[in-house]
C-alpha cells in the first residue's frame, strides 16, 4: 500500500532533521579533533580549562569552544622548539655552564629563562654569554620559533664565549653556547703585547663563533673584546687580523661598558630586600667592582636596577696577570699573601662611596660576584662530581663559607687543584690569583653574604640588545592588544 502524502512529507521532514543533527554532531567532533591537535594531552597550556564535552549543542557553546580554542593556539606558540631550553632578562639569560664541561643545562634568569647546548673545548671553565645585523625585532603577536636570533661574544684575557638567545616573552631562550679557554692576554702584563701563539688560539676559536653565528643565522649581534686588547699594543692589529680571518667585527669596549654589562647580566640575582649590592667581576686581565645603592629603588628589579649604579671601578688586575706577576702552581701561604696584598694596592687607590661603609653597616647590602673564581668556590662548597652551572647559579655563600673554601683551596696542592672537576688543569694555575682578588675585596668590604652568578656580560650583552629593539614591551603590548580583540569577538 502507498504512503499517504502527510506522511510522505513528515517522514522527509524526520529524516531532514536528523541528517541535520548528524551534521552537527560532525562538526562538534571536527572542533575537538583541531583543538586536540594544537592542544595534545599532558601539553602545559598556563589556561587550565576544563575537558571539552562529546557535543555541542547550541551556538553559544560552540563560540565558547572556539575562544577556549584560540586560547589553548595563543599559549602554545609562545613556546619555542622542544630542543631548546628557555632562559630570561632580568636573570637572562641566567649563566652559562662550563666551558669544558660543555653540556647541555638549565636556568632562569630574571626574565631570561635560559639552557645551553654547549659545544667547545673540554675545559673547565664556566661558559658566561661585534655588531652583527642591524635587524629589528617585530615581536608583536609573533610567535618565539619565528623571532629573531640574537647572539653575544665576549673575548677577555682568559675565554672566548657565545650565547645565541632568542627573545620570549618573560626573556630570552638560549639556543646555543661555546666557551673557550684561549689566554689572549698571557704575557700582555709584561711584555704589552699580544703574542703570535695566544692570538692565533684566539682565533681559531673566533672562527668557531662565526660558523656558529652563521649557520644560526643570527639577525643582531654585538661582539666585544676587553682587556687583553685594551692593554696590549698590538690590540689594534689583532682586532683586523680577526676581520680578515673571520669576518668578525670586534668591539673593544672600555672598562665602564664592561661593568655596566656585568650589572645587566646578572640583576636578576639582587635580593629583593637589599639596601645595596657590590657586584664584582673578577677577569683575565682586570676586575670590576660596581656599588649598586638600591634605598630608593621603588621595587625596580631585574634589568632596571642598571639605573641605580652609584659608582664603579675598574682595577687592572685580574687572575692572569696576577698569577704571572707571583706564580699559580705552588702557592704558599706567603705567596697567596703577596698576592693579596698586590690586589689590595690596586684596590687602595679608590673608593666605592663614602656612605658605603654605613650602608654595609645595616646588615643589608650583600655582595654579588660573576667570575670563574667564585662559581669555583661555590661548586667546591657545593661538594660537586661535576661542575653543575643549575646548582651553582645563584647560589648564596655566608662569609665563613667563603673563608673556608679559600683556605681550603690554598691549602691544597697543585695536582689536587688539577684533579678537582670543579677547577681542571686549565684553571688549576689561575684559581688562587681569583682568591686573592676575592680576598682584598672582602677585606676592604665585609658583607655577611655573598651570592654566586654562572653568568655575566654575554647575558647582559643579550638583555641590552633586547630592550633597544623593545622586544618584551612590545609583546606585552601585543598580547594586551590580542586579549582585547578576543574579547569583543563573537
Amino acid at each position: 500500500m502507498r504512503p499517504s502524502t502527510a506522511d510522505s512529507e513528515g517522514g522527509g521532514r524526520n529524516d531532514g532533521e536528523r541528517k541535520r543533527k548528524k551534521r552537527r554532531r560532525g562538526r562538534s567532533k571536527t572542533a575537538e579533533g583541531q583543538t586536540a591537535a594544537h592542544h595534545p594531552s599532558g601539553a602545559n597550556s598556563g589556561e587550565g580549562s576544563p575537558a571539552q564535552p562529546d557535543t555541542l549543542t547550541s551556538a553559544k557553546g560552540k563560540k565558547a569552544a572556539r575562544r577556549r580554542g584560540r586560547r589553548r593556539r595563543q599559549a602554545s606558540g609562545g613556546a619555542g622548539p622542544q630542543s631548546q631550553t628557555a632562559m630570561s632578562p632580568g636573570q637572562a639569560a641566567q649563566g652559562a655552564a662550563p666551558e669544558a664541561r660543555d653540556r647541555p643545562h638549565e636556568a632562569v634568569v630574571s626574565k631570561t629563562r635560559r639552557s645551553d647546548n654547549q659545544s667547545g673545548s673540554a675545559s673547565p671553565e664556566r661558559n658566561r654569554g661585534g655588531r652583527g645585523g642591524i635587524h629589528r625585532a617585530r615581536s608583536t603577536g609573533a610567535r618565539a620559533g619565528n623571532a629573531p636570533l640574537y647572539a653575544a661574544l665576549d673575548l677577555g684575557t682568559n675565554n672566548c664565549r657565545l650565547l645565541i638567545a632568542r627573545p620570549e616573552e618573560r626573556g630570552f631562550r638560549v639556543v646555543d653556547a661555546y666557551s673557550r679557554i684561549v689566554r689572549l692576554g698571557e704575557g700582555v702584563g709584561s711584555n704589552r703585547k699580544l703574542s703570535d701563539a695566544a692570538m692565533d688560539r684566539a682565533i681559531d676559536a673566533l672562527a668557531q663563533c662565526h660558523r656558529k653565528l652563521a649557520d644560526r643565522g643570527v639577525s643582531r649581534s654585538r661582539l666585544i673584546a676587553t682587556e687583553a686588547c685594551r692593554a696590549a699594543e698590538n690590540g689594534d692589529d689583532f682586532i683586523d687580523r680577526v676581520k680578515g680571518e673571520t669576518g668578525l667585527a670586534l668591539e673593544v669596549v672600555n672598562r665602564e661598558t664592561e661593568a655596566r654589562l656585568a650589572v645587566a647580566g646578572c640583576a636578576s640575582l639582587v635580593d629583593l630586600d637589599a639596601d645595596g649590592v657590590i657586584l664584582f667581576d673578577i677577569g683575565g686581565g682586570s676586575s670590576e667592582i660596581v656599588w649598586l645603592d638600591l634605598r630608593n629603588r621603588c621595587g625596580a628589579r631585574g634589568y632596571a636596577l642598571t639605573r641605580f649604579i652609584r659608582s664603579w671601578i675598574s682595577l687592572p688586575v685580574g687572575v692572569v696577570n696576577l698569577a704571572e706577576r707571583h706564580g699559580g702552581v705552588h702557592v704558599t701561604p706567603d705567596i697567596f699573601e703577596a698576592m693579596v696584598e698586590d690586589a689590595a694596592d690596586h684596590l687602595a687607590a679608590f673608593s666605592l662611596a663614602h656612605n658605603l661603609t654605613e650602608a654595609i653597616s645595616s646588615g643589608r647590602v650583600h655582595m654579588l660576584g660573576t667570575s670563574g673564581t667564585v662559581t669555583t668556590l661555590a661548586g667546591v662548597h657545593l661538594g660537586l662530581k661535576r661542575y653543575d652551572r643549575r646548582r651553582v647559579d645563584g647560589t648564596w655563600l655566608a662569609d665563613s663559607d667563603v673563608s673556608r673554601m679559600i683556605d681550603q683551596l690554598r691549602d691544597m696542592p697543585y695536582e689536587a687543584r688539577v684533579e678537582n672537576p670543579c677547577i681542571g688543569a686549565d684553571r688549576a694555575d689561575l684559581v688562587l690569583a681569583g682568591c686573592a682578588i676575592l680576598e682584598a675585596i672582602r677585606r676592604r668590604w665585609t658583607c655577611s653574604r655573598l651570592r654566586v652568578a654562572d653568568r655575566g656580560l654575554r647575558e647582559g650583552i643579550l638583555t641590552e640588545l633586547m630592550a633597544a629593539d623593545g622586544v618584551w614591551s612590545n609583546r606585552r603590548a601585543g598580547h594586551r592588544h590580542h586579549r582585547s580583540r578576543q574579547r569583543n569577538e563573537p
